[in-house]
């Protein structure tokens, strides 16, 4: 019997092609994913058949294979899957695929992104019509007694079934480029585009041959030869590790993986191999990446799958924000192949699959610190950043990584949370029952501050990543009872307000005397002078800024939020202390040494915060000359 046959492809409004055409333009390279894709599913249904017994047929080798024709500007999509009878080229081709044109049409005349359309309405297929004139499908049924078919369209509404020539079970689909789109008929395109979608796709796909080096024997010296031989160019791996059962798997296996995702890249310091399959199918390997301090957002480095069709990279709304830092791949079927971010957003999947990833890496993070603490404890400069990430980001994060978050101080040593709690409690709770840590963003900037708190035997914490000062905040709403400050917002004897008092050595009107003295020495805006009896060791001047104050500028600055703040002009305190022996000597000096004396003191103490500069600073050093 042969087959001939026209038709219309019934759609009841404008023709489709132009739309897909404007649609999809700007992401044209997924033609290639979606006709790999159809061609894979159908490799895998005949296998199927096969173990169902509902194909006794041979199946052969499975394969799919991409050819590129530059002369005649075609490219071929071969599987020896199923094939189609001609009534299922009609019922899937020309009925189902546009069975939702009308509905199509109408809700996406605004779409801005190609995979909110492609695959909605069985479009994968006609994605071919972005960068072909003509688009034809050759193929033979595996069922008995099937006739082979061909298909033909040129994008029109107008098709053409006719009878085939294929004698080997499967589907050709055969692409005559249009001359907008001849950049897919470079190979190296091609291979990109594959490399990119089809890596790690179930059943191998070759695309050409490529030369490879064999042993071939040895020469007179016993030398191995070697010969050039053309092999198939097979660009998948068709079963990656996510796919593999951990038990059957070595460390090597996920860091020869790791390679082959991130050539360049340091190696991880752990992973966590994810495989669920209630309620939702989720496969998976997560690495944890070298972070260090600076912060690098590599936000791209997760990449999404399904069923081992690369989807994207952009994982956003699947992962949770902190775990952004991670590098590696998630593999779930129940996210379609073509995901918009308002079905991300809205899926209930998603969001099971999001807390699902928060506690797997939550539980290994738990483990490994306890199993291994000291190695844990070596990890913490590349992992800590990752762990203060999710804590200010996830509250379920937070509850659980209380555990195992460290806070280290300036003699590097380091603690969980209840041990430093414990640690510090005796020596720095307040008069009101407050435990008062101390951190410097700055050690060696803060030198002076940090000796003299750990005079006091205070301890103070080393808190210095970007993402410090959120972390900080974090704490303070979290940790009861205790407040946090910069070693260097007050005097050592201010910072834990305790019921002792020092002695004044100085009369009411001598500390008034100071304070006139110092007011005029002082030429910068926003001093603010207070006479203090602090321990005659302590220095004679210190200028600090209120912690409040300098958290709120430093949280505009950070864009926080708090831009208000940002407006206000700087205010510190300028703490004299009336019990060093130098502001006694400033009382009793006259003139002209009174003032230099006050002035330099005062420079001394911008010096040490860093905020002497330019002319003052010159003017301070020829004033320290002449006092030699």
């Amino acid at each position: 019997m042969s087959i001939q046959e026209k038709g219309n492809i019934s759609i009841h409004t404008e023709n489709i092609f132009p739309i897909i055409k404007k649609f999809l333009y700007s992401d044209n390279e997924i033609f290639l994913r979606e006709l790999v894709s159809n061609a894979v599913d159908a490799v895998q249904k005949i296998k199927r058949l096969g173990s169902l017994g509902q194909f006794n047929g041979e199946i052969g080798q499975p394969l799919v294979q991409v050819a590129v024709d530059k002369e005649a500007k075609t490219i071929t999509v071969s599987d020896n899957g199923l094939g189609m009878t001609a009534e299922e080229i009609k019922k899937y081709i020309n009925q189902v695929a546009f069975s939702g044109a009308s509905e199509f049409v109408e809700k996406f005349k605004d779409a801005k992104d190609a995979n909110e359309i492609i695959g909605k309405f069985g479009l994968g297929f006609y994605s071919a019509f972005m960068v072909s004139d003509l688009v034809e499908i050759n193929t033979l049924s595996y069922q008995e007694g099937a006739e082979p078919a061909r298909w033909i369209c040129d994008g029109s509404t107008e098709f053409e079934i006719t009878e085939g020539t294929k004698t080997t079970r499967g589907t050709d689909i055969i692409l005559h480029i249009n001359k907008d789109s001849i950049e897919f008929l470079e190979e190296s395109k091609l291979q990109e585009i594959l490399d990119k979608y089809a890596k790690f796709l179930p059943v191998p796909i070759k695309f050409g041959t490529k030369t490879e080096s064999v042993e071939d024997g040895v020469d007179e010296e016993g030398k191995a030869k070697y010969n050039d031989v053309e092999v198939d160019n097979i660009i998948n791996t068709t079963n990656p590790i996510w796919a593999k059962a951990p038990a059957d798997l070595s460390d090597e296996d996920y860091l020869s993986f790791y390679r082959e995702l991130y050539p360049f890249s340091e190696e991880p310091l752990f992973w966590i191999h994810l495989n669920v399959d209630y309620p939702f199918n989720l496969t998976g390997v997560l690495y944890f990446p070298k972070l260090k301090n600076d912060f690098e957002m590599q936000r791209n480095k997760i990449k999404l799958y399904s069923r081992q069709v690369f989807i994207t990279d952009e994982v956003k709304d699947i992962v949770p924000e902190f775990l952004m830092l991670l590098h590696g791949v998630i593999d779930s079927p129940d996210i379609p192949l073509n995901v918009s971010r308002s079905f991300l957003q809205a899926d209930s999947n998603v969001k099971k699959i999001n807390s699902y990833i928060t506690r797997k890496v939550a539980d290994k993070l738990g483990e490994l610190f306890v199993k291994d603490r000291k190695s844990y404890e070596d990890k913490w400069k590349d992992i800590g950043m990752f762990v203060k990430y999710g804590m200010i980001s996830e509250d379920k994060f937070y509850d659980k990584a209380k555990d195992f978050a460290l806070v280290g101080n300036t003699k590097n040593e380091l603690f969980t949370l209840p041990e430093y709690k414990a640690k510090v409690a005796p020596l720095q709770t307040d008069k009101n029952g407050t435990v008062v840590y101390l951190y410097t963003n700055d050690a060696s900037k803060q030198d002076a501050f940090i000796q003299s708190a750990n005079k006091k035997d205070y301890d103070v914490l080393v808190l210095d990543s970007p993402i410090d000062n959120h972390f900080i905040n974090q704490l303070e709403q979290k940790l009861e009872k205790t407040s946090i400050k910069r070693v260097d917002s007050s005097v050592a004897d201010k910072l834990i307000e305790k019921d002792e008092v020092n002695e004044h050595v100085l009369s009411e009107d001598q500390a008034k005397e100071v304070t006139t003295i110092f007011e005029k020495a002082i030429t910068k805006p926003g001093m603010q002078v207070e006479v203090v009896a602090l321990n005659p060791d302590e220095l004679p001047v210190t200028i600090t800024m209120d912690e409040f104050m300098r958290r709120m500028k430093d949280m505009a600055a950070m864009g926080g939020g708090m831009g208000f703040y940002g407006q206000m002009p700087d205010s510190y305190k300028v703490a004299i202390n009336g019990n060093h022996k130098l502001v006694s000597k400033i009382l009793k000096a006259e003139g002209e040494e009174q003032s230099n004396l006050a002035k330099q003191a005062i420079d001394l103490a911008l010096l040490a915060q860093g905020m002497l500069t330019g002319a003052e600073l010159t003017a301070f050093v020829s004033r320290s000359v002449e006092l030699i």
